[in-house]
């Protein structure tokens, strides 16, 4: 997949929107982080807050991202793409379609925001 034909990155969390799901989320990090089940929210934030190298990466890098929820997700597109992926997932929009960037598997084998950069980078030559 070449970076010219994507016309953004859609990051999708595997957690709801909300300060009450945000409460328990960060929660869950600090009683039990061995059974969380997001791993792209662990890697790109902390408990409280984004990790500095990784929202480094995301201010300066020329592709576009959105960052939702899997509830964001699913009312902004389950009404053309269904409950078609699992999460968490990034997806690439090319020509007006969702096609798997990085997977739930692949994302969650990832240690940390760097080995996660390294991936886009190779994979979206940004």
């Amino acid at each position: 997949m070449k970076d010219s034909n994507i016309q953004k990155l859609i990051f999708i969390y595997n957690a709801d929107s909300g300060l009450k799901n945000s409460l328990i989320d960060s929660a869950h990090k600090i009683l039990s982080p061995s059974t969380y089940d997001c791993n792209l929210c662990d890697i790109t934030f902390g408990v409280f807050t984004e990790n500095k190298i990784w929202k480094k990466f995301r201010e300066e890098t020329d592709l576009e991202m959105e960052f939702l929820h899997k509830n964001e997700y699913k009312t902004q597109y389950a009404s053309k793409f269904g409950s078609k992926f699992t999460f968490p997932v990034i997806l690439a929009q090319v020509n007006n379609d969702l096609q798997v960037f990085l997977g739930t598997d692949e994302m969650n084998d990832l240690e940390n925001a760097e080995s996660l950069m390294k991936i886009i980078q190779e994979r979206a030559k940004a």
